[in-house]
């Protein structure tokens, strides 16, 4: 993990809390990654896709979903919300014009609101849980 920026910050998650949180997320019926319909990001023509598991829609103050980003694409997006991604499976890049952070299975990267970020991923793509406050609008799903 390199980590170059003051605004947007990678860090290790611990990989026991990681694979608890995937094993309950992937046991629990009702929040598994094969219940979220995975939809293009708005607002852009990459192959990145999210989609929501909770969010306004079912009361919550927070939105948490997933996201898949094919090989090589490159998103970017001023922050409309704080948002937390953990990456889940390969690596992932966060740029802003501070620096560059790249995070893999395991690490989180933390993207404030009002700061610009491009997200890059690398040749095999990535798999990434996020949380973002408040929910963001609109819903991605």
């Amino acid at each position: 993990m390199a980590q170059e920026s003051s605004s947007v910050l990678a860090r290790p998650f611990s990989a026991l809390t990681l694979q608890q949180a995937w094993r309950k997320t992937n046991e629990n019926p009702e929040i598994t990654k094969a219940d979220v319909a995975l939809e293009r990001s708005p607002r852009q023509e990459a192959d990145i896709f999210v989609g929501n598991l909770i969010d306004e829609r079912h009361g919550g103050p927070i939105t948490i979903g997933y996201g898949r980003y094919a090989r090589g694409q490159s998103l970017t997006e001023a922050m409309a919300v704080d948002d937390v991604m953990i990456v889940l499976e390969e690596r992932l890049s966060v740029s802003t014009e501070a620096g560059t952070v790249s995070a893999g299975p395991g690490e989180i990267v933390y993207m404030p609101k009002g700061e610009t970020v491009t997200i890059r991923s690398h040749e095999e793509g990535a798999f990434t849980a996020y949380v973002t406050y408040p929910p963001e609008r609109p819903a991605h799903l």
